[in-house]
C-alpha cells in the first residue's frame, strides 16, 4: 500500500485507475473489475486515508462479497470481516486470520491526483 500524493505512479506495474477517493465512504470499500478480477478496494481513515485492494471472492463461500465487510482491527493489523461467515481478512497481505489457508491476493493500492489506483 503506498499513499503518496505528489508522486506519479511506478511504472513497474501495470496500475488501473479505480475511483476518486472521495467515492469511497471513509473505513468502507468498493468492488471493481479490474482485468477481469473482481477486487476490493478500502478506505480506511478519513484526515490521513490509506487505501487498500485484496480480491473481493471470499474463498470460504465463493461468492464476491469482501468490499462489503466491516472494515476494523486485530491488534496492529488492519482488517476485513467477510460478511458471510465472519473471517477477517488482513488488508495489507490478504492473509485470512482464523484460516490461513483460504488467503485472498493482495494488491498495491495507492492515491493519486485523488484517484484510487491499484496494480495488477
Amino acid at each position: 500500500m503506498m499513499n503518496d500524493l505528489s508522486l506519479p505512479l511506478p511504472r513497474d506495474a501495470d496500475w488501473q485507475p479505480v475511483c476518486a477517493l472521495h467515492d469511497i465512504v471513509p473505513d468502507t470499500g468498493v468492488c471493481a473489475l479490474l482485468k477481469g478480477r473482481h477486487v476490493a478496494v478500502f478506505r480506511v481513515g478519513d484526515a490521513s486515508p490509506r487505501v487498500y485492494a485484496i480480491d473481493n471472492i471470499d474463498p470460504n463461500a465463493g461468492a464476491s462479497v469482501l468490499s462489503r465487510g466491516i472494515v476494523g482491527s486485530i491488534g496492529e493489523r488492519v482488517v476485513v470481516a467477510s460478511p458471510l461467515y465472519k473471517q477477517h481478512f488482513d488488508l495489507a497481505s490478504g492473509e485470512c486470520i482464523e484460516a490461513p489457508g483460504h488467503s485472498v491476493a493482495a494488491w498495491p493500492a495507492r492515491v493519486f491526483a485523488d484517484m484510487v489506483w491499484v496494480a495488477l
